[in-house]
């Protein structure tokens, strides 16, 4: 029988995903739910960050000023800010910026391809996590770049 490449895929990322559950409930460590206190969060039923074990895993995060409820009009501010909302993030779980292995960027536009590299060799230096980069439309209005990141505290 020739399964279908899309199914075949399918079927070992629930393979892989029911070994990484089973892991996680067998460690004996308990998942950690970090809140923001965003309306948003409730009504899309996730979290800002969440902590298994020495694992974090946050939510997309763009460059909402939460002090001001407004997002910058430019690229490099909104990273900027994005970068504060992350390490506000990870201190709260007693982590660091240095702590992140892995980011995903979601950009609504190739021609800012070239500014985000700089923006991210600012912030995580010589961390190079794996990086993943999409173009795409995003939800929250004016947000011209969105990043998730997963990050594993140091011992």
């Amino acid at each position: 029988m020739i399964v279908e490449p899309v199914r075949l895929l399918m079927i070992v990322l629930l393979l892989l995903l029911s070994v990484s559950i089973s892991a996680a409930e067998s460690d004996g460590q308990q998942r950690m739910f970090i809140s923001s206190g965003s309306k948003w969060e409730a009504m899309a039923a996730y979290s800002r960050a969440v902590v298994d074990g020495d694992w974090i895993f946050a939510s997309g995060t763009v460059g909402f000023n939460p002090k001001d409820s407004s997002i910058p009009a430019g690229f490099d501010q909104q990273m900027d800010q994005i970068f504060i909302n992350i390490g506000d993030t990870l201190n709260r779980v007693n982590a660091r910026l240095e702590d992140i292995v892995r980011v995903r960027c979601f950009i609504v536009d190739t021609k800012y391809i070239a500014a985000m590299p700089n923006k991210l060799h600012q912030y995580l230096g010589d961390v190079r996590p794996a990086n993943t980069t999409v173009v795409t439309q995003l939800a929250a209005e004016g947000a011209l770049i969105e990043i998730e990141i997963t990050a594993l505290r140091r011992k």
